[in-house]
């Protein structure tokens, strides 16, 4: 609940900034909202003082609410900001410094704005398919070290996205409501400090992968 609560609030305050300008007719907005699932495509290197430690890391994949604006500079070309957080559980995996066994090493929310530009292929028919590519910048707070370590600290991140769906229109209108499917790909990196001082008398630091593939499902409605 805590995680449907956050993204939830986001979306509401996203919504307050831009409804009122989104509300003139013919305005070029449009606004979904999705339910997606992050799934990360996760790989990592781990170290000690500059010597390669074996192991890799294990994060969750998460389902939450999403909402993304889109502006319309003509039928086919629009820009679409993608807003939503997740909570994600992460293990480091397969440790050597501990006989390969695994690390819990807590939560971390995960902040992932994305910015992309979109064609729209816009035959007049119901069935309107787009692609996009972007940017994405990733902010990770409140992190939970978990039970073993002492301390943990993520590395901001900023990476390309690409994207791919289709609006599918429900009322047969200009603008009006549709439905939406879209999957986007993410390449988020964040080099990750780890202070096991008390546990191994050492600091590890890991070079992440997260590289989320994130699948959602939801309706639009266009100004």
């Amino acid at each position: 609940m805590k995680r449907l609560f956050c993204a939830a609030l986001l979306a509401s305050a996203t919504w307050t900034t831009f409804a009122g300008a989104a509300a003139a007719e013919g305005n070029p907005w449009m606004i979904r909202g999705r339910v997606i699932g992050v799934m990360p495509s996760e790989s990592a290197d781990l170290s000690v003082a500059g010597a390669a430690l074996g192991g890799s890391v294990d994060i969750s994949d998460e389902y939450v609410p999403e909402l993304d604006i889109t502006y319309f500079f003509n039928k086919n070309i629009a820009a679409e900001l993608i807003l939503a957080t997740t909570q994600h559980d992460v293990t480091a995996t397969n440790v050597a410094a501990v006989g390969g066994a695994d690390v819990k090493l807590g939560d971390v929310w995960v902040l992932p704005p994305t910015l992309t530009l979109q064609y729209h292929f816009d035959n007049g028919g119901k069935f309107k398919p787009y692609v996009g590519a972007g940017i994405n910048a990733t902010l990770f707070y409140n992190e939970d070290e978990g039970s073993t370590a002492d301390s943990i600290d993520y590395d901001s991140s900023i990476g390309p996205a690409l994207q791919v769906g289709f609006d599918y229109d429900l009322d047969g209108v200009p603008g009006g409501w549709a439905f939406n499917a879209d999957v986007k790909k993410i390449w988020i990196n964040s080099d990750v400090t780890v202070d096991f001082t008390t546990a191994l008398g050492a600091t590890v630091k890991a070079d992440v992968d997260i590289n989320p593939t994130v699948v959602g499902l939801g309706f639009g409605y266009k100004f």
